[in-house]
């Protein structure tokens, strides 16, 4: 099976470490990973600012670079959620687009519907906290949503489920945002900190050790609140978590 990874600006420029263990992680799971190095960013921050029509170039250069994979994969529900739902309509490659949307997904999404994983086998002795993402939760479905009447089901936490010693706590506002939102953060300043504040006050109250998400950029948010505020609490994307586990 061959896999192209996808990985976001922000995790490329910021966060090496999470691509990494993206792959490391595909390739231990029997994966044929490709970087293709004409990737760019999704045009997912124009778009939440309100210029969607101004992301054709980066989106033509998606498909195009994307185009001949079996799969692709990226650490970033919010990035694939865009590419999935909100990239403007390329009328010449119409066909090619409707490919590359139905073939890429999230980590987690990937290794449970496509691999069929069930449970990762390995050893993590820490207690940790896991953030849903709005974009992974409501958008992907990668977890149930605690305002729809539904059985609760969590991708992520399934895919802890097997390793040995963790210990995932619950939290009492399990899949509420932490308001980071891309650009709504420096839109919306003050209401998205005191989001983020409370998020990030529910992990700690549950004494965690680390906490832990699908969105780099989600974490990214609350671990510059934390530091600011002088909290000890470790930060790991999902990836970094499952490789170092069966490492």
């Amino acid at each position: 099976m061959e896999v192209a990874l996808f990985i976001p600006c922000y995790i490329d420029q910021f966060y090496p470490h999470v691509a990494q263990a993206t792959l490391e992680l595909l390739e231990k799971l029997g994966c044929k990973v490709s970087y293709p190095l004409d990737q760019t960013c999704c045009g997912q921050p124009m778009a939440n600012s309100g210029f969607e029509r101004d992301t054709e170039g980066t989106t033509r250069q998606f498909i195009e670079t994307f185009k001949a994979y079996d799969f692709i994969v990226a650490p970033s529900g919010s990035c694939v959620l865009h590419i999935k739902e909100h990239q403007p309509k390329i009328d010449d490659l119409e066909q090619f687009q409707k490919e590359v949307q139905s073939k890429i997904y999230e980590l987690s999404e990937f290794l449970t519907d496509i691999l069929k994983v069930g449970t990762v086998k390995g050893s993590f002795p820490h207690k940790i906290g896991f953030h849903s993402s709005c974009h992974g939760q409501r958008g992907l479905r990668l977890s149930s949503s605690s305002e729809l009447n539904e059985a609760p089901f969590s991708k992520a936490k399934d895919l802890f489920a097997g390793i040995k010693d963790l210990e995932l706590v619950e939290l009492s506002r399990k899949d509420e945002c932490c308001g980071f939102g891309g650009t709504f953060a420096v839109s919306e300043e003050a209401l998205s900190i005191q989001m983020g504040k409370d998020r990030l006050a529910d992990h700690l109250d549950h004494q965690v050790e680390i906490i832990c998400g699908g969105d780099t950029s989600c974490l990214m948010h609350l671990q510059g609140i934390a530091e600011r505020n002088h909290k000890s609490v470790k930060f790991m994307h999902l990836a970094e978590i499952l490789n170092q586990a069966i490492s």
